[in-house]
């Protein structure tokens, strides 16, 4: 299949006088609707959310996972399944799976999530957390690059792949690939992976165009994730017992999930028509948006409506000295040559967070809740 001309944002039609005019960085729902795509790691947190979002646009989602990751789920509370075209089960170490799974879809757009994404677990299980992170994203891009239909493919890493000086300024795209804890380092791996194969195999006449996107600490309703601080937070708050924090210092470049999601949809856009967009890409939030775990905590009892007292939780020892203190994106880039920004600052995120979690305490239809958020962040994108 061949590559189509077009914008980053555009739309391919016929006629080009008869595309929509749309904001820069727009996502175009004229463009999804219809449009085969492969998630994997659907099943998690920002996976249901993205799964949901192409729902509402109209796009045929499948997804490949290994089963539900955490007990509540996102992905069960709000019915992500229902709106699937179909819900593979399986394990991204698995090649001939994987392969199976891309073979029975016949995606135009893959965007690879699927990961380990715990630091604190890649220390307890370091073996793992390479064998999903790194050969997981080889057995993915071997599969799409063989499968002769995928236009485009999206590895979805982390802020954490940079080499982290723990400096005071936020991190380019050009900086050097590292990492000083397995995590990062396997994020770091994969973004090597990534370039060796866009370079050696997406390159040629009919390849997918393949990018990579770079974001951390995300946040939103509906994430029950291990160690994480949010979940920590909303489930001490549910529960009604005070919250332990570890780390209330360390400073981390916090957004809403729907700011980085949104930037997702705009490059996986662009690679359908442009190879220009073939790269590795940082999604961030706003400088001042980089804030101290502390100020998190502080404003989130600030919101929920019930008392919500936390102390400090001293972490083990191993990751006391090995988890960064200091980590900010660049995301310039982004906003230059895609045309994307955060539409919601942090402020704004954490009263949907919040909201999200006390609708669920007081029994609301989280699925209509979860899309409602979902199109009042489209409703900031329709506007420039």
């Amino acid at each position: 299949m061949g590559h189509g001309q077009g914008s980053v944002a555009g739309v391919e039609l016929s006629s080009p006088a008869l595309a929509p005019a749309l904001p820069e960085g727009a996502v175009d729902p004229v463009f999804w609707r219809g449009r085969r795509v492969l998630l994997t790691g659907h099943t998690g947190f920002k996976g249901s959310w993205l799964a949901l979002w192409l729902q509402t646009l109209g796009a045929r989602v499948s997804g490949f996972s290994l089963d539900v990751p955490t007990q509540p789920s996102l992905y069960e509370l709000a019915h992500v399944a229902e709106g699937m075209e179909d819900d593979v089960r399986g394990d991204v170490r698995d090649c001939d799976a994987l392969a199976r799974a891309i073979a029975r879809a016949h995606p135009e757009v893959v965007v690879h999530m699927a990961a380990q994404s715990l630091v604190r677990r890649s220390f307890a299980e370091p073996r793992l957390t390479y064998e999903v992170n790194v050969m997981g994203t080889v057995n993915l891009l071997d599969a799409a690059c063989r499968d002769g239909n995928v236009r485009a493919v999206l590895n979805v890493t982390s802020d954490k792949c940079y080499e982290n000086r723990e400096w005071d300024w936020a991190y380019r795209e050009h900086e050097p690939m590292g990492g000083h804890d397995p995590y990062s380092s396997s994020k770091g791996c994969a973004e090597l992976v990534t370039e060796a194969y866009r370079r050696s195999f997406c390159c040629a006449e009919g390849a997918p165009r393949l990018a990579s996107a770079r974001a951390g600490n995300v946040i939103g309703g509906g994430d029950w994730g291990e160690d994480r601080l949010i979940p920590d937070l909303m489930r001490a708050a549910l529960e009604g017992r005070p919250a332990r924090v570890r780390n209330p210092d360390s400073i981390r470049p916090w957004q809403h999930v729907l700011n980085p999601l949104s930037g997702y949809l705009t490059l996986a856009q662009g690679l359908c028509s442009s190879d220009r967009v073939a790269a590795g890409w940082n999604f961030g939030p706003a400088e001042g948006d980089a804030r101290p775990v502390r100020w998190i905590v502080q404003r989130i009892a600030a919101l929920w409506p019930r008392e919500l007292p936390w102390a400090t939780n001293e972490p083990a020892r191993l990751s006391v000295a090995r988890e960064a203190r200091c980590l900010k994106l660049d995301s310039s880039r982004a906003r230059s040559h895609l045309g994307w920004r955060p539409r919601w600052d942090l402020a704004k995120g954490l009263e949907q967070t919040v909201s999200w979690y006390r609708a669920l305490s007081d029994g609301e239809d989280m699925q209509g809740v979860t899309v409602g958020q979902v199109e009042a962040y489209e409703r900031t994108l329709a506007t420039a």
